[in-house]
């Protein structure tokens, strides 16, 4: 992303429904996993910090952030979240079976390698070790926001699946979220588009009100993501051990 993405995400990402919604499904998944609030944690592709803040909510000690971007570091160095260090994605300096958990939550589609990122990933994890994997899906949905944030790509489940599993990772638990609000964020990013929008990010379309509406709407779906299984979302959810 470049610097001005970065900022909305830095200035936004405490209150919007979007992260607010997403570190809740995250924590929801650690505690089905069991994940000891001691293990050692990497949360690759840090952002501005959302998931720092939730491991550091949820009580977890041990972890470590990593992000391609300086600029990226910094944010987290200024909301006091711990050890972020740059490095890629791709050539993790840490040693192998280093972390008993790896966040990689909207990562591996900036990555041309999106492979070779995986089985960094893998690498990483010791023996017995989860990933949580998410990634944004369809490509029908591509707009602003993939524009904005470089994204390569996004992904459909099986070839996802399949290219966790080739990397060495063994998916869990798969599934679609942010279903319900499938159908007005691809209207929306159609307009956008049809109106030729200047935005930084698609963050900024936001109000206090509308905020309050999209994250009833997106609780309820992050509540129910796992069990409903819907064949659609704007985004994908793996779990997978080592």
């Amino acid at each position: 992303m470049d610097v001005a993405t970065y900022a909305v995400e830095a200035e936004v990402e405490e209150t919007h429904w979007w992260f607010v919604g997403r570190r809740k499904l995250f924590g929801d998944e650690l505690g089905l996993e069991g994940v000891p609030l001691d293990a050692r944690v990497l949360d690759v592709g840090t952002g501005t910090g959302s998931n720092l803040r939730m491991l550091r909510d949820l009580g977890y000690t041990r972890i470590t952030g990593l992000d391609a971007s300086e600029e990226a570091v910094r944010h987290c160095a200024s909301k006091g979240f711990g050890y972020v260090r740059a490095g890629d994605i791709c050539a993790m300096p840490f040693a192998d079976a280093s972390f008993d958990l790896v966040l990689a939550t909207d990562v591996i589609e900036h990555i041309d390698d999106d492979g070779r990122a995986a089985a960094e990933i893998a690498r990483v994890l010791a023996p017995a070790g989860k990933a949580l994997i998410t990634v944004p899906a369809f490509p029908s949905l591509w707009g602003l926001q993939d524009r904005q944030a470089f994204h390569k790509r996004r992904y459909r489940m099986g070839p996802l699946l399949d290219l966790l599993r080739s990397a060495g990772l063994r998916p869990s638990r798969s599934y679609h979220f942010n279903f319900l609000l499938f159908a007005p964020i691809w209207t929306a990013r159609r307009l956008i588009d049809l109106a030729g929008l200047s935005l930084e990010s698609e963050n900024q379309l936001n109000s206090s009100l509308i905020n309050r509406i999209l994250s009833s709407i997106f609780t309820l779906d992050v509540n129910v993501a796992r069990y409903v299984r819907a064949p659609f979302g704007v985004s994908i959810l793996v779990v997978a051990a080592k």
